[in-house]
């Protein structure tokens, strides 16, 4: 079966940025149905500066940064496009999957804005996804085409944090 899709690429088997946004439209939803109370309350003004400033750092911090540096150094964000090197630098000095990282941390500042638990206990879910259908098949795709090197840099940066 011909595929369109180059063959230096990862075997990515979701869109990524669809993962969280169905997590938070999952939450709302299904907290519509059946609220449930964790017992958590900030006030109104606060949960909103709270939530917002996880979502806006999360955004600004890992998201636009990450691309920002990947354009720079003429990579793509996009998970299907061939990379032509490990770029080590900025955020993916910290972690190894910035914009994944900042997906799952916008998850969790719109469960404080909406004070939705739904979205805060489907987070975790998210993450799952994200890591087990785009991030491990980016891992191997890395280590079969820069091996030692994307090794290493595996043993200095954290997947995650």
């Amino acid at each position: 079966m011909a595929t369109d899709r180059p063959r230096d690429t990862a075997a990515v088997r979701v869109f990524p940025p669809a993962v969280p946004l169905l997590t938070i439209l999952a939450g709302i939803g299904v907290g519509r149905l059946w609220p449930i109370d964790l017992g958590l309350t900030l006030p109104t003004p606060a949960r909103y500066w709270v939530g917002g400033l996880i979502a806006a750092g999360a955004f600004l911090g890992l998201g636009l940064w990450s691309v920002l540096i990947l354009r720079r150094t003429g990579q793509t964000e996009n998970p299907w496009q061939p990379t032509t090197e490990i770029v080590d630098v900025g955020p993916f000095r910290i972690t190894r999957n910035p914009m994944y990282l900042q997906m799952v941390l916008i998850c969790l500042g719109v469960g404080v804005m909406l004070m939705n638990a739904w979205i805060l206990l489907l987070t975790p879910v998210c993450a799952w996804i994200l890591h087990r259908f785009a991030i491990l098949p980016e891992e191997a795709h890395l280590e079969r085409k820069f091996g030692a090197a994307y090794l290493a840099y595996k043993r200095r940066v954290r997947r995650w944090l």
